[in-house]
């Protein structure tokens, strides 16, 4: 335990000293909602179901963040570690091979949790931000969404043989979700036949689940997005075992 630890505190320093992961993760999310809470503001409306815009924005910004965590930052950082052979050198170490990997996954929630609550805060503080839902079913939520995705980050880890191929494959199936799914967009704003066939994406599902969360829906009524992204969740985490390779 102590040497899961001292690994994530040493990912996390240099988490801290990669401006991109940083922008991305904590940044980013926040300017997209101070640009548009500046436009649209946050007045309840029928559009939204009688809520805000930023009310809606800032769950489904949270999926963005998730993604971003676990298709680029997770993805990505592993593939770079094994081609410069710093998985093999850690491989040999004391350290068992699930602490070298559970310590990026501490790292990037702690990440991914510390951008969403910059949302609340931001959103809270600038435009009387709502919530009506329960914050351990959005907790739950977006551990049940991270777990998913950043499974599906381990899965492209896994298999990609270079840290270019993991950038190509991870920008492909990111940007598709990223406005289809109403991680930026509403969904509201996207034609019927878009949301119809963006129900096969992955980050679709995330979206649904913590903006129903978030207004207070319950469980039974996002159930399918729930077993969704369990599924997602236990195949990602199976695949990845068989695949991933430290060398």
């Amino acid at each position: 335990m102590r040497g899961l630890w001292k690994l994530s505190w040493v990912e996390a320093k240099l988490f801290a000293r990669e401006p991109m992961g940083a922008f991305f993760t904590l940044f980013f999310p926040v300017m997209m909602l101070l640009c548009f809470g500046s436009i649209y503001g946050n007045k309840p409306n029928s559009y939204f179901g009688g809520y805000g815009a930023v009310d809606v924005s800032v769950p489904a910004y949270a999926a963005m963040v998730i993604a971003t965590s676990g298709f680029f930052l997770l993805a990505i950082r592993l593939a770079a570690y094994r081609e410069q052979k710093i998985l093999r050198r850690l491989r040999v170490t004391p350290l068992r091979p699930h602490t070298v990997l559970f310590a990026h996954v501490i790292v990037l929630f702690a990440m991914t949790a510390l951008g969403m609550a910059a949302l609340i805060i931001i959103g809270k503080g600038l435009y009387g931000l709502r919530f009506t839902g329960s914050a351990i079913s959005v907790a739950a939520g977006f551990v049940l969404s991270s777990s998913s995705l950043f499974a599906m980050g381990f899965v492209l880890a896994g298999l990609a043989n270079s840290t270019r191929t993991a950038q190509a494959v991870a920008m492909v199936l990111f940007y598709p979700m990223l406005f289809l799914s109403g991680a930026t967009i509403p969904r509201e704003a996207l034609p019927a036949t878009i949301k119809h066939y963006a129900q096969v994406l992955p980050l679709t599902h995330v979206v649904s689940l913590l903006r129903g969360l978030w207004i207070g829906e319950s469980w039974a009524r996002h159930g399918t997005e729930a077993v969704v992204l369990a599924g997602l969740t236990v195949v990602g985490v199976i695949v990845s075992a068989l695949t991933f390779r430290w060398e």
